[in-house]
């Protein structure tokens, strides 16, 4: 049970200009209690929307601190703690174009949603339940959608494409993140980011953005089901890289289907890592030079560990991208596999097809995700808006990357000039073995590579998780990452 009560709380406004009302911050506040361990935990809950505004220059003359968008935020704080020695984490997922509902009401946050996992999914309208795993325990939490997603949106007259990029989302997201540590006196408190996908790379962008523009230095940095360069994950033309990259990740993937007999999977991945590190690559930088008994044993090895028929690798030659891959592999038995989160199958609408038509574990968790946020902003927060919460949208795109163009898209080099200015900077890495969108063994490639001193590779930690994307869809795998996050937020506190 969720005991509560509203205070009112005076919105930030503005002074009016030619009868017409400003934007103004709308947040609400809302107060709440929760049983951890035995313990009743009070906090309040501040909702709604914050107000960027930029200063603006014309002709070289100051022309004010005018609005630009308004960024929807769910901050919950611990009531009576100690600001300097309390942590608050600030938390976002990616996409880009998805609000931060899978980590606010799948993970972090003080209420969860119950979706129910594969071959027990729970049918409409769902349900919603108190989370005594919550990281809130451990930390206040600062849930952030970026402009576009949720109920973020651009302020009247101005264009929404304006924050539809690399470079303007970390500025956006930076400047809510400066603003709420200034507006709620949190400069003395421990820092912490988590993001997810997109925002694992959001993230590593912020702890540099937020050092070299704010002066702001992070204790920590939460990265699941991480992507830091995508040269990991394009399946482009001439670019052999993820192939090996991927390979682990098919094998586990053929593992939890039955294509890998009574092995263990550890046994699987280590077979699997082993031909990704050394012979697989060889195979592919050989190209044509192969002989044909080279060819042959390579087929043949990376069938096996795909769980692929030989024709079927020779005839992708030696190289099978990601979407094909989830197509292929059952389709003797007329499914496909998700790539969000690999344990999940579903039926398509034919079976000749190359790829597959839509992510059947996507569609077993966006239903009960929407449905509980709508539920919960309302009835729980107390928070109303007419407009339709964006859980996952279409309209950020086209992303700019222009600040990358004649390279490729990474923030190693980011991640790592933020860990050699601070070297107290601590990285926590959580990878889903069925994650088919952003594979573990990319992921580590991506960190071995960091041009960091030895020994600050020691500030890096990492957890695995026998689940996918969002790894907490998978309960067991829920309960221990709740654990894993707040062993990492205490030890990187420094209080």
């Amino acid at each position: 049970m969720t005991d509560k009560d509203t205070a009112d709380e005076q919105p930030v406004t503005d002074a009016l200009t030619d009868g017409e009302d400003l934007p103004a911050d709308d947040l609400v506040t809302t107060r709440h209690s929760i049983t951890v361990k035995r313990r009743k935990v009070n906090y309040t809950a501040t909702t709604g929307r914050v107000v960027l505004r930029q200063e603006v220059l014309t002709d070289g003359k100051f022309d004010g601190h005018l609005a630009k968008a308004e960024v929807f935020v769910t901050a919950y704080t611990l009531d009576g703690a100690e600001p300097s020695r309390r942590p608050v984490t600030f938390a976002f997922n990616g996409g880009p174009g998805s609000s931060s509902v899978w980590l606010h009401l799948g993970l972090l946050g003080p209420r969860r949603v119950v979706s129910g996992d594969v071959g027990e999914l729970v049918p409409p309208p769902y349900d919603l339940v108190d989370n005594p795993e919550t990281l809130l325990a451990h930390s206040d939490l600062v849930f952030i959608d970026p402009v576009s997603t949720g109920y973020s949106r651009a302020v009247k007259g101005e264009k929404p494409g304006a924050y539809h990029g690399f470079k303007a989302d970390l500025e956006s997201v930076g400047e809510v993140i400066r603003l709420w540590t200034s507006r709620n006196g949190r400069w003395m408190s421990p820092k912490f980011l988590a993001g997810e996908s997109y925002g694992t790379l959001r993230a590593a962008g912020l702890a540099e953005h937020l050092q070299n523009r704010y002066g702001m230095y992070l204790n920590g940095l939460m990265l699941i089901s991480s992507v830091l360069d995508f040269t990991t994950l394009d399946f482009s033309d001439n670019n052999d890289v993820p192939h090996p990259l991927f390979l682990p990740t098919y094998a586990a993937i053929a593992h939890y289907h039955g294509l890998h007999g009574d092995r263990s999977l550890e046994d699987v991945l280590a077979d699997a890592e082993d031909f990704a590190s050394r012979d697989y690559p060889w195979a592919l930088a050989r190209g044509n030079r192969l002989t044909a008994e080279e060819r042959a044993d390579a087929v043949a090895r990376l069938a096996a560990l795909t769980g692929l028929s030989e024709d079927y690798v020779d005839r992708v030659d030696l190289r099978v991208e990601h979407v094909r891959f989830f197509t292929e592999l059952l389709r003797a038995r007329r499914r496909v596999v998700g790539r969000l989160d690999s344990r999940f199958t579903g039926p398509e609408q034919d079976y000749g097809r190359e790829r597959l038509s839509q992510d059947p574990s996507y569609s077993a968790i966006l239903g009960p995700y929407t449905a509980a946020l709508n539920h919960y902003v309302r009835t729980h927060l107390e928070y109303e808006n007419d407009l339709p919460y964006e859980i996952l949208t279409g309209n950020v795109h086209p992303w700019s990357y222009k600040e990358f163009e004649g390279t490729h898209v990474s923030v190693a080099d980011k991640l790592s000039a933020a860990m050699r200015a601070n070297p107290h900077l601590k990285v926590h890495i959580a990878y889903g073995y069925y994650d088919g969108a952003t594979p573990y063994y990319a992921a580590e490639h991506v960190v071995a590579h960091l041009r960091i001193p030895q020994e600050l590779h020691a500030n890096i930690e990492s957890a695995y998780y026998p689940a996918g994307h969002m790894m907490y869809v998978h309960e067991p795998s829920r309960i221990r990452q709740s654990k894993d996050l707040a062993a990492f937020v205490q030890s990187a506190s420094h209080r």
